[in-house]
């Protein structure tokens, strides 16, 4: 008895064999391989292909004038039904079909453009971005006290052993920070003295919004090298931006942050250690009830969500630079930053972060006032609008433009028609939010927001 197959990260399904699949075939050799199968539906059930002997010569043929690869294409049979298996091996060399590039990820295909297309075929070069040398830098670019601090750092974490008569050369070939006495990126990310000199996109900008993000009530540019930065940041977040709740024990005053600082600053170091130097400037909105960091380029490909939630290897996009963080005691564990972020709103009895791949990536945190002592529960909001606690979440996520694939990750859903029928369906029905692109439902760009009747209700609540 032939075992169940269904679609996913490494496998296909076509009724019919069609040019445009040599796509597909590009992806899976870009990725880690895959099989297509030419004669099944989408449930993977044989429904025969008719012109397989044709095919079985026209195929292979294809995949090597038009991708320079080689397939494994066999003719299979079952129940009298012919159908064709295509088997891709991952290549080590990028792979192109009519000059662009494609990856398979989960079980979707995806074009690779822009900052992701140049960091896929640097990685194909057995690089990463911060391992390259710079050609412009010399060592009079780099920051002695940000270096000062370093060792201060690792001195206490000590992983590092730690030699105060160490030259800053010996120190950053120690750290991987150089190659033949010429500095890395990663070197001059984490102290030169100023990093846009090279990387114009290498800085924090910060911005204070009332509901949402048309109306900036005023920002803030937090500029410096990694080591700098990160201090700084929390520092302008602390002292502009974040409201310190007061309480008293006794006749002491208590100020608490307005989010666990443990949070801010794994997200924060986050920021700046996985960021995609190629892309737009890192971006911190704070909000009356909320705060979202966001970085240019996502999750590693052929990552999800999911992925990052559950336990995982650390797969840092910038291993460099997150060796030298480990090293230097600003990262505590390799794979955990994630979680330690979750437990940290946990403790505070906060609402679990969002995460959201749909456009780069962004984490956002939600004040205590939402569901604090002071305010409504998750569950009392929910009694009070006649809502779940999850469509309670969906409302608030949506202050600002989302797509559903952002929105199914607050709730960890993955059937996204369950999550159409449960959630969105009848928060639109009821006027509550609304879709960006109305007039087609099923725009790859669609994203939904909230309604002014939604902002009431959230209002009252």
């Amino acid at each position: 008895m032939e075992r169940k197959m269904s679609e996913g990260q490494n496998l296909e399904f076509k009724e019919s064999w069609h040019d445009e699949y040599l796509k597909w075939i590009c992806g899976f050799a870009n990725a880690d391989g895959g099989k297509i199968y030419i004669g099944r539906n989408d449930k993977g059930n044989v429904v025969g292909v008719k012109n397989y002997k044709n095919l079985l010569e026209y195929i292979p043929n294809k995949i090597h004038n038009m991708l320079g690869i080689i397939a494994d294409i066999r003719l299979k049979r079952k129940d009298k039904a012919h159908f064709i298996e295509i088997t891709v091996p991952p290549y080590s060399v990028p792979i192109s079909y009519k000059g662009r590039y494609y990856y398979r990820t989960g079980s979707t295909k995806r074009e690779l453009t822009g900052n992701s297309l140049n960091e896929f075929l640097l990685k194909k070069t057995g690089k990463t971005w911060d391992e390259v040398i710079e050609p412009r830098a010399k060592f009079s670019d780099i920051d002695k006290r940000s270096v000062k601090k370093f060792l201060e750092s690792a001195a206490r974490a000590k992983r590092f052993p730690v030699d105060k008569k160490m030259s800053i050369k010996e120190l950053f070939s120690k750290l991987k920070l150089t190659e033949k006495g010429k500095l890395r990126r990663a070197a001059l990310v984490l102290f030169a003295k100023d990093p846009r000199d090279f990387f114009s996109t290498m800085y924090i900008q910060i911005g204070r919004f009332r509901k949402t993000k048309v109306n900036l009530l005023f920002q803030e540019v937090v500029e410096g090298n990694l080591i700098k930065s990160l201090e700084e940041a929390l520092t302008v977040l602390d002292g502009k931006f974040l409201i310190s709740p007061v309480s008293f024990e006794g006749i002491h005053r208590i100020e608490k942050w307005q989010y666990p600082l443990s949070a801010l600053r794994e997200i924060i170091l986050n920021v700046l250690v996985h960021r995609n130097y190629m892309g737009a400037h890192t971006q911190i909105a704070v909000y009356d009830d909320s705060i979202s960091f966001w970085n240019d380029g996502g999750l590693p490909v052929g990552w999800t969500i999911e992925n990052l939630i559950k336990k995982h290897e650390s797969k840092p996009r910038n291993p460099i630079i997150a060796n030298a963080c480990f090293l230097g005691g600003y990262i505590d564990a390799w794979g955990r930053g994630i979680e330690k972020i979750i437990e940290a709103c946990r403790l505070e009895n906060l609402p679990d972060p969002e995460f959201d791949d749909s456009d780069g990536f962004r984490v956002t945190l939600y004040a205590p006032s939402l569901f604090g002592d002071k305010g409504l529960s998750k569950d009392q909001v929910g009694t009070k609008l006649g809502l779940s606690q999850d469509q309670v979440r969906i409302l608030h996520s949506c202050l600002e433009e989302r797509r559903i694939t952002g929105l199914m990750a607050v709730l960890k859903r993955s059937n996204r028609t369950k999550f159409r029928d449960q959630i969105l369906n009848p928060l639109i029905e009821m006027g509550l939010i609304e879709m960006t692109i109305p007039d087609k439902p099923k725009s790859s760009r669609q994203k939904y927001r909230l309604t002014d009747k939604g902002r009431k209700v959230l209002r009252k609540g």
